[in-house]
């Protein structure tokens, strides 16, 4: 039940959803524990959009009608029926303008804890918003990134470190780090003033404002970075950083140029820092054009052993095992 929750709550296709087997899933008990978890406004904030939860009900509904033995002892709920009763009883907007509108999604851990952390976000699910940006959904580099971050591996690039992301969108990896793997400090940075709008909200979604462990801001890459990025705050000094990351922002070769130039102007204000970069491989030869760049820049590249597990092995941070997402940590010599 713990899985199919995670599932839902990340808004998974409904045709993908792992339910219980039919003869869990028709036992009252079961049912009211579904209501309870993904249907009772009462008890959660951030339930995902209308014409999503009809979608899946609607499939957990049929399934416990198709799974019962006994028409006598065995039955819907009553409040799984009355829940669905009132959805049909609402207009649901088109699935194209569904996909357009901003809903929450919440991400769960790739952890067996029952407690797992979890990071809920406010975004599109469309490829690309109104403004031509794809900043406002969470993209599979970006999940992948944070499964490895959760290893023990991963995490120590980010315990009690500095942290500056490029590309941020939604603010998935600088929130996970900020909130659950005990970064220092964390500058989530992003080109588009929409984009960092909407990434100033995730951040309070999850309770993170005023905290002073993580701060969200507009840098455009190839512009170097202003002085009050660097400034401690509070204080006269400046602050240094020891990592950065970025997921899917390789994907456009005319970027290229202006990402590895910021790259460079970290690396170069802080020779000791590590870079780490998660992209989605749907075009070789653009990954190809950012390699060659950074090899161009004296960078060190390594590709690191990432496995994404199978789709029914994955327990939080869920997708595709068939989308090609290759991690590289790069750094300059020393």
């Amino acid at each position: 039940m713990e899985l199919l929750r995670r599932q839902y709550l990340q808004l998974i296709d409904p045709e993908q959803l792992q339910l219980p087997a039919k003869e869990i899933l028709r036992l009252p008990e079961a049912q009211a524990k579904i209501f309870d978890d993904f249907f009772n406004d009462k008890f959660h904030s951030f339930l995902p959009p209308k014409r999503y939860k009809y979608r899946v009900l609607k499939k957990i509904v049929d399934t416990v009608e198709m799974s019962i033995v006994d028409p006598e002892e065995d039955e819907v709920s009553n409040d799984l029926a009355s829940s669905l009763a009132q959805l049909l009883a609402q207009p649901l907007v088109p699935a194209g303008v569904a996909a357009q509108q901003k809903s929450h999604v919440t991400y769960t851990a790739p952890l067996f804890a029952t407690n797992a952390p979890e990071v809920t976000l406010l975004e599109a699910r469309s490829v690309l918003s109104a403004s031509g940006t794809t900043g406002l959904r969470t993209w599979e580099a970006a999940l992948l990134l944070g499964t490895y971050l959760f290893s023990s591996a991963g995490n120590n690039f980010v315990q009690n470190k500095n942290i500056i992301e490029l590309g941020a969108g939604t603010g998935f990896l600088s929130i996970v780090c900020a909130k659950h793997l005990g970064a220092r400090y964390v500058l989530a940075t992003d080109g588009s003033g929409e984009v960092v709008n909407d990434l100033e909200s995730n951040i309070f979604i999850n309770r993170l404002e005023g905290t002073e462990v993580i701060d969200a801001d507009i840098l455009k890459w190839g512009h170097m970075l202003n002085d009050e990025m660097l400034m401690l705050k509070g204080a006269d000094e400046k602050r240094s950083y020891d990592l950065v990351i970025g997921a899917d922002v390789t994907y456009d070769g005319e970027a290229i140029p202006a990402l590895v130039s910021t790259l460079r102007d970290l690396s170069d204000r802080f020779p000791m820092i590590k870079i780490l970069i998660s992209a989605t491989v749907r075009n070789e030869s653009t990954l190809n054009i950012f390699l060659h760049a950074c090899d161009q820049s004296a960078f060190n590249i390594e590709v690191l052993d990432v496995e994404l597990p199978p789709e029914d092995q994955q327990v939080g941070f869920f997708l595709p095992a068939s989308t090609p997402v290759r991690v590289f940590l790069i750094t300059r010599p020393r």
